[in-house]
């Protein structure tokens, strides 16, 4: 195969789970392709107790490689490059892509599931991404049928997924549970040196790191640019925060991006988002984007771990 195999695989027990994995990786172990693994811990443990200590299988920690979207593209990037200049002529990989039965937010992950079509389409790698029904939402499972081209059944099959609509827009952004009150900062049209000024002073009194108060800072000046550059006005910018986090969200009247990549990659396209979105999806806890009645809102997250 070239360019990206993109699979999905819905499971509701450890057995169909098993019965879904197992084949794909001893299939890619057969063929001699790299095969890598990167599930949560139960799914990592019940693989390597089926499949045994066969050191052909790459084994890597899905808490570490799925930390962030960003990091999570940046680093796949680099290793399926690897091994296709080594002239592997297919990649197999089965990952645990985090949602909120994991305890994380989905939205940007949703988008990285939507990204990865484009960002991995140069590779010749099979990619399977399992989903527990036990633990997964509809409303997730809704973008994960948009997200994945083919689908995998514990009775073998391998079959188009006719729900597939690559690129189209996914499910909407939730609120923060901290926008349920008043905002500490409400600002219309501002400048970003008075976002800047503003942010500095509403998060004085917190308990956040250095470095988070910088990030936030960063953040939110950093939005509050792309949405005076790109968005249609007005621009509102809002804040909110208790003891140890915040929440900035900046919202305009335009559609957002078209580019399903803005935010993922380091793109530089003149109407989606460059270099600084990417760096807050690399350093910020969570980054969502999406559009509702109020307008496009892109929201971001520091601190609270």
């Amino acid at each position: 195969m070239t360019g990206f195999f993109h699979e999905t695989a819905l499971y509701g027990s450890d057995d169909d789970f098993l019965a879904i994995a197992v084949p794909f990786v001893e299939g890619g172990l057969r063929a001699g392709q790299p095969t890598l693994i990167a599930c949560a811990a139960k799914n990592s443990t019940l693989l390597r107790g089926a499949l045994g200590e066969d050191n052909a299988v790459i084994y890597l920690p899905g808490a570490d490689q799925y930390a962030r979207p960003a990091d999570a593209i940046a680093s796949y990037r680099e290793i399926f490059g690897g091994h296709a200049k080594a002239g592997a002529t297919q990649i197999r990989t089965i990952g645990d892509v985090p949602h909120p039965g994991f305890g994380v937010p989905w939205d940007w992950w949703g988008r990285y599931e939507n990204a990865v079509n484009q960002a991995f389409a140069e590779f010749p790698l099979w990619g399977l991404c399992p989903y527990d029904t036990r633990i997964t939402s509809p409303e997730v499972l809704a973008d994960v049928a948009r997200t994945h081209e083919y689908v995998a059944t514990a009775s073998g099959e391998h079959l188009p997924n006719p729900d597939f609509c690559n690129g189209q827009p996914l499910s909407t952004p939730v609120p923060d549970v901290l926008e349920q009150a008043a905002p500490r900062v409400s600002l219309i049209n501002p400048t970003p040196a008075a976002v800047r000024e503003a942010v500095g002073a509403a998060i004085a009194g917190t308990l956040l790191t250095e470095d988070n108060a910088h990030d936030v800072v960063y953040a939110a000046s950093e939005i509050v640019t792309n949405g005076l550059s790109h968005g249609v006005a007005p621009v509102r910018f809002r804040l909110w925060a208790d003891d140890s986090r915040v929440v900035v969200t900046v919202t305009d009247q335009g559609s957002g991006p078209v580019d399903p990549l803005a935010g993922l990659v380091p793109t530089a396209a003149s109407r989606s988002a460059g270099l600084g979105l990417w760096i807050l999806h690399r350093t910020c806890d969570y980054v969502s984007m999406g559009r509702d009645e109020d307008g496009f809102t892109v929201r971001v997250s520091v601190g609270g771990h």
